[in-house]
């Protein structure tokens, strides 16, 4: 299950008032279109997740801060089976011990 044209699936919804194109808000996770549940697992229908498939998962990043405004939080789950490896930390030790 590659998930490297993954699009996004989130738990809200806010539009864009310049364009008033909806993005996702709220716990975002990967989903592939034409699947009726995320990478991790979750049931897109049970768990009411909104879709939204002209949204890539990259630009759901809090580092890429493109269409990731009001997104919360980041499926850690989804980001493993997208690729993300597991040393890639958001932290650096600054002085080590001896």
């Amino acid at each position: 299950m590659g998930g490297r044209n993954a699009a996004v699936a989130a738990g809200g919804q806010w539009v864009d008032p310049d364009d008033g194109i909806r993005y996702p808000a709220g716990e975002v996770h990967a989903w592939e279109r034409g699947r009726n549940e995320t990478l991790c697992g979750v049931s897109l229908s049970r768990s009411r997740l909104a879709r939204f498939p002209h949204v890539p998962w990259a630009d759901v990043q809090p580092e890429s801060g493109r269409h990731a405004g009001e997104v919360r939080d980041v499926c850690r789950r989804c980001q493993a089976a997208v690729g993300r490896r597991r040393d890639e930390r958001g932290w650096t030790r600054t002085n080590p011990r001896p």
